[in-house]
């Protein structure tokens, strides 16, 4: 099994797959279990802050592996991509309705300076992206952003969003803070700033035509 890589790839090096096609051990593997997204375990959008601390890792686990709907290659739903480099699974990304993610809805940033109806179902989001250790700093987010778009787009989106941040010289950022992605990345993929609502938070939108959506 690689642990290492020490060259930037192109996206296209990258297979990436509804989480419905993958094991659940390929996204144990992605996730592991030292770092934040081991004890997340893409939970925190879809959770109460109040709730937060009352839900064991056990659960979030759980819920993680009902709602991604590993090992069913026939669901009609999952909740993210699986990237894979040589069919090593390498990275996650959370993709769903807007709507799926509850505190969201309800933390105030990303709505500031917009007037959005936050019950339409027909407006997703990318919220969090995890990249396997031995993998990371490779492209494998650049990867997911790009598949994300016909995945929404397919699914009958009429628009995705993104809530990212961006990074400065010398200003040390933290894996948990990145995990809604980069401008960068967005911005590599088609999406556009809509809205700028902190010094570094940015939200990111691509819309789908209705011919596109044909």
């Amino acid at each position: 099994m690689k642990t290492e890589v020490t060259e930037y790839l192109e996206v296209n090096k990258f297979r990436v797959l509804p989480a419905n096609q993958a094991s659940w051990e390929d996204l144990l593997a992605i996730f592991g279990t030292a770092d934040y997204p081991g004890r997340c375990y893409c939970q925190h959008y879809k959770t109460r802050d109040s709730q937060w601390k009352t839900v064991p890792q056990s659960e979030r686990a759980q819920r993680l592996r009902e709602q991604s709907a590993c090992d069913n290659p026939g669901s009609p739903y999952t909740s993210g991509l699986v990237a894979y480099l040589d069919e090593e699974p390498v990275g996650w990304c959370a993709i769903e309705p807007r709507t799926a993610y509850l505190r969201l809805l309800l933390t105030r940033t990303p709505w500031t300076g917009r007037d959005e109806d936050k019950t339409d179902e027909s407006i997703w989001c990318v919220t969090c992206f995890v990249t396997r250790k031995g993998f990371r700093k490779r492209g494998v987010t650049y990867a997911l952003a790009r598949a994300s778009i016909d995945f929404a787009r397919n699914r009958g989106a009429r628009a995705l969003e993104a809530y990212t941040m961006i990074t400065h010289p010398g200003q040390e950022i933290t894996w948990g803070e990145l995990h809604v992605g980069s401008r960068n990345v967005f911005a590599d993929a088609g999406f556009t700033e809509v809205s700028h609502p902190s010094p570094r938070r940015f939200v990111m939108r691509i819309d789908f035509t209705d011919a596109e959506q044909l």
